[in-house]
């Protein structure tokens, strides 16, 4: 159980040890500064604790903002202080300083914690109110600022993402927000939230493999469900502030799971009346794995750069003053919200050969507008990339040991990585639409390509356009697959080929939150064990080079399969077992 120490005397009908209880909190009185080092040491150190005045006066959610958010060692506002058993021990040392200066002792605390260094979160309030007034005048200031501001309504609205798209914020956040204050009333988590969702999902996939017009319009229903509760999962977090490790990665991996699952139900519902749109499926699935690695790679690579100003982003936040013009370019990128709302009411009106045409053009205006954008960002802003920015892009590479082998061997020598990676990304694809299926100098290709690539990531990525070297990477190896089964012209080649991209982007988008939430990378060994991407590009084309047509489908469904099994478990073994922070999306500004 948490514990609150309340520091000063008791204030005549206060209602602020009742709200600490509300919140959790084993609530023990000291009378003064001096005392508080004596409470803390009777409080286990592996317990979050907290001190707060008992002159404190303020809304409820600005001490649960305070008080219980699991992210941060130590949190703080106005008279108020929490840490976790991290920062315990600088809560524990500057408790036992003389109590020296003015203000309320907590923010004395929270200031000796900080100069220590530890992080003290202060969350922005907004309109709630966190304050220790000295004077009876002041507490009735106070007292009149908190009745005058709604609790509730502040919560609801700050448990909705601060930026989103427009089929989110107008036709699903208005309501979602109160189906996640009925979860949070009846005591249901994010996670089991997240949960519901993917089954929803899955259930709409299965709808849409019936190929029925009733099956159709079923997925079209349940698609839009599974969206609200997946919006729901989020601001139920945020509104109870239920954010975890196992969240983070359930919320991070079950959005690729559940759009992919149904683009695999629509091409099964297709197939079952005579239409094979697997290619368009894999090719859907593609474009919108290698529009999120551009999306991953630019953020990474600018994520700490030093001077990041353009023209080009100068006249993005131009254009951001202009209200309508901020909608209008969230909207054509085709966003998760839009992209569901449309994908639901063309599988419930059209077919699934419409549905992936649609995605397919709206996904790659989508994805040449925001490329195009960041290249005339990239090429105009005067930056330095830092290290850690190279770190990443490398770990994004996600090069194996023959690129690794290659890399060595070219360290020191002057390389272009963008160009070169570019020829050897050209080259794989190129000839593995010229060639026949099969063509044993494909293979040597192949072999080129893992070492072009192998030499490009032989030194950092640091140049204006580096950050593009991922990206291609991933389009290199998902086509050249895609473009094989496509040749092989068997049954089962392209289902084959879906299942092993969807493994691999499995794969990469673990490794991009791995780094987003300051992991690093999976381990080494991993990425060798699957043969990095430059690997599982030279095996598949050998594949296709030493076996029989109708044996390649079978060996594309093993490699999906030891790939996928491999990266889950370690994934699964990661995100429950680890310490990795929570990755989530912060809610509105009050």
């Amino acid at each position: 159980m948490s514990t609150v120490i309340l520091t000063g005397l008791p204030v005549p009908g206060s209602p602020l040890t009742d709200e600490l209880r509300s919140l959790g909190f084993d609530v023990r009185p000291a009378a003064g500064p001096e005392d508080t080092a004596t409470v803390l040491a009777g409080v286990p150190a592996d317990q979050r604790v907290a001190v707060v005045d008992s002159a404190f006066v303020g809304h409820v959610h600005a001490l649960r903002l305070a008080l219980t958010d699991p992210r941060f060692d130590a949190c703080a506002v106005t008279g108020a202080l929490a840490v976790q058993p991290g920062a315990r021990a600088a809560l524990d040392k500057a408790a036992s300083l003389p109590a020296e200066g003015d203000g309320p002792y907590a923010d004395r605390l929270a200031a000796a914690v900080e100069a220590a260094g530890t992080t003290v979160q202060r969350p922005e309030l907004g309109t709630l109110v966190a304050a220790v007034p000295a004077t009876d005048a002041e507490r009735a200031a106070a007292d009149a600022a908190v009745a005058a501001v709604d609790d509730e309504a502040v919560r609801l609205r700050t448990a909705v993402k601060s930026r989103d798209g427009f089929f989110t914020t107008f036709f699903i956040s208005p309501y979602s927000r109160y189906i996640a204050r009925w979860c949070a009333r009846r005591g249901l988590t994010p996670n089991q939230v997240t949960t519901a969702s993917l089954i929803t999902a899955l259930i709409a996939a299965g709808s849409a493999a019936t190929g029925e017009r009733w099956g159709y319009v079923a997925a079209g229903v349940l698609l839009l469900v599974s969206f609200v509760l997946d919006c729901t999962d989020g601001q139920l977090a945020r509104y109870s502030l239920q954010y975890s490790t196992m969240g983070a990665w359930l919320d991070a991996t079950f959005d690729r799971a559940k759009e992919y699952s149904f683009y695999a139900g629509l091409a099964l519902g297709a197939a079952r009346n005579g239409d094979d749109v697997w290619a368009l499926a894999l090719g859907a699935m593609i474009l919108m794995t290698c529009r999120h690695v551009v999306d991953f790679s630019f953020n990474e690579a600018n994520h700490d750069a030093t001077a990041n100003t353009s023209p080009t982003a100068a006249l993005s936040d131009k254009l951001d003053s202009v209200g309508w013009t901020v909608w209008v370019r969230r909207m054509i990128i085709l966003p998760i919200g839009e992209r569901w709302a449309m994908i639901a009411v063309l599988t419930a009106a059209t077919s699934p050969r419409i549905v992936f045409y649609a995605l397919l053009v709206g996904c790659a205006f989508g994805a040449l507008y925001t490329t195009a954008g960041r290249v005339l960002r990239s090429l105009t802003r005067k930056a330095r990339r830092t290290d850690r920015a190279a770190q990443a892009l490398a770990d994004l590479a996600d090069s194996g040991p023959l690129a690794s082998v290659a890399a060595a061997l070219a360290k020191g020598r002057p390389v272009a990585p963008l160009l070169m990676t570019l020829a050897a990304a050209v080259l794989i694809v190129g000839g593995a639409l010229r060639s026949g299926f099969g063509a044993p100098w494909l293979v040597g290709t192949a072999v080129f390509y893992a070492i072009a690539t192998g030499a490009a990531v032989s030194r950092p990525l640091k140049g204006a356009l580096d950050w593009l070297v991922p990206p291609l990477l991933r389009c290199a190896e998902y086509v050249t697959v895609l473009v094989l089964a496509v040749k092989a012209d068997v049954p089962g080649a392209l289902p084959a080929a879906f299942g092993l991209v969807a493994a691999v982007a499995y794969h990469h988008y673990d490794t991009v939150y791995r780094i987003r939430g300051g992991s690093g990378a999976p381990p080494r060994w991993l990425v060798w064990t699957i043969g990095g991407h430059e690997g599982r590009v030279l095996l598949t084309v050998v594949l296709a080079a030493v076996l029989p047509r109708d044996a390649f489908p079978v060996a594309l469904t093993a490699l999906a399969v030891f790939v996928a099994l491999v990266v889950l478990v370690e994934s699964i073994r990661f995100w429950v077992s680890s310490g990795a922070p929570a990755v989530h999306d912060e809610g509105e500004p009050a």
